[in-house]
Order: C-alpha cells, then sequence, then structure tokens
C-alpha cells in the first residue's frame, strides 16, 4: 500500500540544526543508519556513486565528507581521473567538517548553500551526487528541480533514497524505530516509496537511466535530457 510522506514538519534550520554535532559523532551515527535503517553496505554505496564523478562535479549534502573521502579512495584504486569537486551543505556545522578534512586540497570547493536555491550558473556542472540525503530535504521537489538546471545536458545525478522499511522482522521492526527516531530528531524528513520518488525525480526533467531497489533504499542514476 502506498504511503504519502508526510514529512518531520521541521524547517530546513531546525533540519540543520539537528545536525550540529562533532563530526566524528555524526559518523558513528551514520554507520548505525546505513546497517540497520538503509540496510545497504558501503560498497554498494562506493560502486553507486564513484563512476558518476564527471570534469566538473556537485556534492550535495555533502556533510562532513566522510563518504566522499571514501569515494574518492575507491576511484584512486580504480585509476579514476582527478575532477573538480564542489561540495554544498546547508548544515554549517557539517560542512566545517568537510573544509577540515580536505584542507589543502585545491580541487574540492566547499560552499554554504540550499540545495532547492543552488548558487550556481545553468548548465555549470557534469554530474551531481545526492548521497543518504533526498530523505532529509523538506522541499525536494524544488531540490531536484534547481539540481536538474545546473546539469549540463547530458549531465547525470547518482542518488539513493531511503525507502518505508521493507524486509523481514525483527529487521523492518529496527529500521521503523530508527527512521521514529530520526524524524523527532529532525535528521529525517521522510522516507518515501518507491514509485512516488521516481515520479518526483521524473518530474524534475530527468530521465531514469539505471534503477534498482536494494535492502531499504532506492538506488538510482537519473539523466538530464540532452538539448
Amino acid at each position: 500500500m502506498d504511503r504519502t510522506p508526510t514529512g518531520s514538519g521541521k524547517t530546513r534550520d531546525e533540519i540543520a540544526e539537528a545536525y550540529k554535532s562533532e563530526p566524528w559523532w555524526y559518523d558513528v551515527r551514520g554507520f548505525f543508519i546505513l546497517t540497520f535503517a538503509y540496510n545497504s553496505t558501503l560498497g554498494k554505496q562506493l560502486r553507486l556513486f564513484g563512476p558518476n564523478f564527471g570534469p566538473r562535479h556537485l556534492e550535495v549534502a555533502c556533510g562532513t565528507g566522510t563518504l566522499l573521502e571514501l569515494v574518492l579512495r575507491w576511484r584512486r584504486w580504480k585509476k579514476l581521473p582527478d575532477v573538480d569537486i564542489t561540495g554544498i551543505d546547508y548544515a554549517e556545522s557539517m560542512l566545517r567538517g568537510a573544509m577540515h578534512r580536505f584542507r589543502g586540497k585545491p580541487n574540492l570547493h566547499f560552499q554554504h548553500a540550499d540545495a532547492a536555491a543552488l548558487p550556481f550558473d545553468t548548465g555549470h556542472f557534469d554530474t551531481a551526487n545526492i548521497a543518504n540525503s533526498i530523505h532529509c530535504f523538506p522541499a525536494v521537489d524544488a531540490a531536484l528541480r534547481d539540481i536538474q538546471r545546473v546539469l549540463k545536458p547530458g549531465g547525470t545525478l547518482a542518488a539513493n533514497v531511503l525507502l518505508y522499511p521493507r524486509g523481514i522482522q525483527p529487521l523492518r521492526a529496527i529500521a521503523q524505530r530508527i527512521n521514529d527516531w530520526g524524524m523527532r530528531k529532525g535528521i529525517l524528513y521522510t522516507p518515501y516509496e518507491r514509485e512516488d520518488i521516481r515520479r518526483r525525480i521524473v518530474a524534475a526533467g530527468f530521465e531514469i537511466a539505471r534503477e534498482e531497489v536494494s535492502g531499504n533504499c532506492y538506488n538510482v542514476l537519473a539523466r538530464k535530457p540532452a538539448a
């Protein structure tokens, strides 16, 4: 049965405040959420996000940069080229963690920005990734539209989206408890049904290039149509 996302009722600023924690705690908390709420693995995320880096890349809601650092290590292991990366986040405390992590890296730039109102020109980026974050956006449709805007024609977006818990008990119940806690705290806006978030991505102007459901995640590679 389809469920309409109701959201946590939190504003952007309230969500940013909920992420105002020490970067090490954010990373530990993220490991448990990845394992028990997303029911996903680090390897799955590396294979989803790692290949999707064009010459000029946008990392949306980059957080402290922990996953980005692991993805870039994976790319070096695969002997993939270095690219110019811009990371954005609305939570300034998370952004400071990313700036500290990547200090001295001239090809990585970080900026405080709202995914729904990006301060970049139309067609500026070749690729964009949204890792573990779409379900935290209070204005997801506006964010998807603006990310599509700043991509070049033919540019690609890789994203994973938290779905309502699936699978067997007790794993489904554990995931639900984590989601309920995340919504109360403000670090989760809402999970989605696959068809709902897929429809939103298409409505934002993307074409679906590849998709799968894995664990409690919808993993998707979407493309901005060629001019």
